[in-house]
């Protein structure tokens, strides 16, 4: 059993492409929107796994700030105009799909920024800060962006973005919260951090998984019943997630550490494709759900391979000293 609670923390570049398949097959052969609700669960679950141990007065440093300034002029300046050049270039006879593309640009972060910042051992109190000021400049900007980038104004419900940080920050956080201080009533801080917090890493991986397989399994149909647009969607996304990648990535190299570095790429490349599915499918119809279904399928297999090559070249992890420079060091 340990061995298959592990298995998709150990074998992430596995496990998504995997997710995303069974997701798709499941999703052509049966209705899986019954399931809508429990990604809410899922994302909580996730986000739990990570806060156990989560010290709260990390929140209230300012040494994120540099992070979420740099954060807030790549989400509100840069992406939007990639998306709007990217667009007029590509998708001018597809105005509607050129909508999808807007919305996924303008709301930046969610829970799984938060999820993968932890994965990659970056600054998740920097993650947190990200998220929760996204989704709220979000939600006031998008609008007004929309109006000036498709010519249509489409009302964000702000409150209902306050009811989701809530629910999928806070109430994980607090939870997180709880949980450690009963584990403290039964281990001291070295074994807690040795022997009990490992085990809740592949706990959030399976939360993640599980969100990924049923966001994808609603949607199947969707994509099979629009091929013949799948191929621009790719085209497009591929660029739009490359550039962002690429100038996020700069950033981070040349203006922070690594551990910032790693929340802000994630802070800025990860968009809140849930909400803007919503907004896409309510406002501009089919197509323009269609390619932000697509966006979910790219994001999600990028960032995992993303995770892996930046963590071997330009993140790498901090080494322990070995005995031997340890003995050096006090000699």
């Amino acid at each position: 059993m340990k061995k298959l609670y592990t298995f998709p923390q150990k074998y992430l570049l596995l496990s998504v492409p995997l997710t995303l398949i069974l997701g798709f097959i499941v999703g052509t052969l049966t209705d899986t929107s019954f399931l809508q609700p429990t990604i809410l669960f899922g994302t909580i679950v996730m986000i739990y796994a990570t806060m156990v141990g989560f010290k709260f007065k990390e929140l209230t440093n300012f040494k994120g700030t540099k992070v979420l300034t740099y954060s807030l002029v790549i989400n509100f300046v840069i992406i939007p105009l990639v998306a709007l050049v990217l667009g007029k270039l590509v998708l001018n006879d597809h105005p509607i799909m050129l909508a999808g593309l807007a919305l996924s640009a303008l709301l930046p972060t969610s829970g799984m920024t938060i999820s993968w910042t932890s994965i990659q051992k970056g600054n998740v109190p920097s993650a947190i800060k990200l998220t929760v000021f996204g989704l709220i400049l979000g939600s006031i900007l998008t609008p007004w962006y929309l109006l000036a980038m498709v010519g249509k104004y489409v009302d964000v419900n702000i409150f209902e973005t306050f009811r989701t940080i809530a629910l999928v920050v806070f109430l994980p956080m607090l939870l997180g919260h709880f949980t450690f201080k009963m584990l403290m009533k039964k281990y001291t801080p070295e074994q807690f951090q040795k022997k009990v917090k490992p085990n809740f890493g592949p706990l959030s991986i399976w939360g993640m998984l599980y969100v990924v397989f049923v966001s994808i399994s609603m949607k199947a149909k969707m994509i099979l019943a629009n091929l013949e647009l799948i191929a621009i969607a790719l085209i497009v996304l591929i660029a739009f997630y490359g550039l962002n990648y690429l100038i996020s990535t700069i950033t981070a190299k040349t203006l922070l550490n690594r551990e910032d570095g790693i929340a802000l790429v994630n802070g800025t490349v990860l968009r809140n494709l849930s909400i803007a599915v919503g907004l896409a499918a309510t406002s501009f119809g089919a197509e323009a759900a269609l390619i932000v279904t697509i966006a979910f399928i790219v994001q999600q297999q990028s960032i995992a391979y993303y995770a892996r090559v930046s963590n071997k070249y330009w993140f790498k992890p901090a080494q322990a000293p070995t005995k031997a420079n340890q003995a050096i060091t006090v000699s």
